[in-house]
């Protein structure tokens, strides 16, 4: 999680001691909310790029953060919400293996209490949706050792 620091206190060795401590960025009062707001982008640039861009391809499948919308080989594919940020999470890592705990704390959260196998339930409803389009199934089961999105 990226840290930005919004103090008043603006000498040398208070902005090193916070950037030295953990801090990603440090802004000192008074600062604009324009400022703020690049100096945000910028971090999260840095920290998970593939978060800032609104529409993210991987392979013939398609997703649009802003408008919530996923399409696949020129069509339009309906998501639920936890459908939306499974394959959402599954784009910013293609290729990579995903334990079901890794999911559920990604996707659904730490603070969440569901069972490991309801990754499976929405892996399979995910699947299910973008097999609609055609084309072969672009999440792979690795086993025992979890899911991953194909990177083709």
């Amino acid at each position: 999680m990226p840290i930005i620091m919004l103090t008043a206190r603006s000498e040398e060795p208070d902005r090193i001691r916070g950037l030295d401590t953990g801090a990603d960025d440090y802004v000192t009062k008074p600062f604009s909310t324009t400022e703020l707001m690049a100096r945000l982008r910028a971090v999260m640039r840095r920290i998970r790029p593939g978060l800032v861009e609104d529409r993210v391809s991987v392979g013939d499948i398609t997703i649009d953060r802003t408008g919530h919308t996923v399409e696949r080989l020129g069509q339009d594919i309906h998501l639920g919400p936890t459908e939306f940020r499974l394959l959402d999470y599954f784009m910013q890592h293609p290729g990579r293996v995903f334990s079901r705990e890794q999911l559920l704390d990604s996707v659904w959260g730490s603070d969440v209490y569901v069972e490991a196998r309801t990754v499976d339930v929405h892996v399979g409803r995910l699947r299910k949706a973008l097999k609609t389009a055609g084309g072969e199934d672009p999440i792979r089961t690795v086993r025992s050792a979890g899911y991953a999105l194909r990177e083709e």
